[in-house]
């Protein structure tokens, strides 16, 4: 009984996340600069051409932290039909921001969620994410901190001396939270993680960060519950260049990784369906001017224009 009630919950999860309808809008969350002005939405209807929509102001400003950032924002429809956006708050904070919205016009207040404040060496808490897990209905926060001496194997004094690994939470009800535990040590620098469901298993995107010899790439890993614990990672999925922020889409049996070439201060992408051999479709993809990390996720076409008639 279990097995079937985990197969199904995982049907539910890849029907609202993933299937491509003729009903649906992709939407993609983003920030612009370095987050002052808050939330950016664009849409797209085939996962290749993105649109911004625009508005008189950004669908949310922040309000956190002292920085007043909204950097990094990850939204999720819950199983609550809601949807819930964490995001980064500041370059220092050891928290980070929540809030959500029945219709991305109208937003819940915004909460500070202290999920490093108990870790006196933590440095930062960047580029959250959530992962709603069929399995034990709960959602997965998770974020990469530097904890200062922490892996000192993977230390070098570049940029910072940051040494990244991914942590997280778990939440039934974002009111009250788990004790914040270790996700993932790869055995190296580590950031911007997304995780997604796939036949029974979990994936996990992830940057390896190593500045020293360089990476700057993205690799996958893979486990049997969400939590963990993941596999070693794969061989880097991206090219030459330096890329960051991952997320993704599954259209009709087709992988879509987007993310930032931050250094050439374009997006790319790749995309796949073997998950094996990745293809380079980033002359394919048109994304607005100025987009920078976020996350794609999909809403019905009523959902799309109560968006679009909101100013």
């Amino acid at each position: 009984m279990k097995r079937i009630l985990f197969c199904v919950s995982f049907l539910w999860l890849s029907l609202t996340s993933f299937a491509s309808t003729t009903d649906s809008v992709y939407l993609f969350s983003y920030f612009v600069g370095n987050g002052e002005d808050g939330l950016h939405l664009a849409s797209s209807e085939d996962g290749f051409t993105w649109n911004a929509i625009a508005r008189q102001s950004t669908f949310l400003q922040p309000e956190l932290s002292p920085d007043k950032l909204m950097r990094d924002p990850c939204i999720i429809r819950g199983k609550d039909n809601k949807f819930h956006m964490v995001w980064t708050v500041s370059w220092t904070q050891r928290g980070i921001g929540y809030a959500h919205s029945d219709d991305l016009v109208n937003w819940s207040p915004q909460q500070y969620l202290p999920v490093m404040e108990h870790e006196p060496k933590a440095r930062n808490t960047w580029a959250p994410e959530i992962t709603y897990d069929p399995a034990n209905d709960e959602y997965m926060l998770y974020w990469a901190t530097t904890i200062t001496d922490a892996y000192p194997e993977t230390l070098v004094q570049e940029e910072k001396a940051y040494n990244h690994r991914m942590y997280y939470v778990t939440t039934k009800d974002f009111q009250t939270f788990s004790e914040t535990k270790l996700l993932y040590e790869p055995g190296f620098n580590s950031i911007d993680a997304t995780i997604q469901p796939d036949n029974g298993r979990w994936l996990m995107f992830i940057k390896d960060e190593t500045r020293v010899p360089v990476q700057k790439n993205l690799k996958m890993a893979f486990a049997d519950k969400l939590t963990g614990p993941y596999s070693a990672a794969s061989a880097p999925i991206t090219g030459k260049y330096w890329a960051e922020g991952p997320t993704v889409l599954k259209i009709d049996g087709l992988w879509i990784v987007y993310f930032d070439k931050y250094t050439e201060h374009k997006y790319g992408a790749i995309q796949s369906r073997d998950l094996k051999t990745w293809e380079d479709v980033s002359d394919k993809v048109k994304l607005p001017k100025g987009l920078r990390h976020g996350t794609v996720f999909k809403v019905s076409k009523a959902e799309f224009q109560k968006v679009l008639s909101a100013n």
